[in-house]
């Protein structure tokens, strides 16, 4: 299922993602470091459920972001991008799936660098709501990564080649 949209508004970002040291290069597709990213965010989901139980939101909020990205990384690594910045990973997912699938990770993401950089945590009741979403978004990353077919694959990889 291929969604590319606003596709001429993100045009210059995704430019600058390319030119960017360490932003995105078109890289072979590797499924094994797709697979391995997945089992890390399922553990990183483990461990923000175990910081949650223990009480400590902030460490919650930091853990459920990176396996959010961890799986959204999975899906990238899986056409053959790679890519060291979480904007440009972030930008690059929603270009090619569409926004609403990166609406959660954008929002979670904004609250970990309130959490870790500005000491803002959310009370109990947002922290657990943030982790319910974030076991659904890695779901749905698992769903799509394991649906992905060559065909699907090599569609992306033109399009990402057509946006460098």
């Amino acid at each position: 299922m291929l969604i590319l949209c606003g596709v001429f508004m993100d045009r210059d970002k995704i430019k600058w993602c390319f030119r960017l040291k360490d932003g995105l290069k078109i890289v072979e597709p590797n499924e094994r470091l797709a697979k391995s990213y997945l089992e890390e965010a399922k553990l990183s989901l483990a461990r923000a459920d175990k910081d949650f139980q223990d009480g400590d939101f902030l460490w919650t909020t930091v853990v459920i972001y990176y396996a959010e990205y961890y799986a959204l990384y999975s899906f990238l690594q899986r056409i053959g991008v790679k890519c060291e910045n979480h904007f440009c990973s972030i930008l690059a997912v929603a270009l090619l799936l569409g926004e609403e699938k990166t609406k959660t990770i954008n929002y979670h993401k904004g609250r970990r660098i309130d959490a870790q950089y500005y000491m803002k945590v959310g009370k109990e009741e947002d922290v657990k709501k943030m982790l319910q979403e974030a076991k659904m978004f890695v779901s749905m990353f698992d769903n799509i990564v394991a649906d992905l077919n060559e065909e699907e694959v090599n569609n992306y990889r033109v399009i990402f080649k057509k946006l460098k």
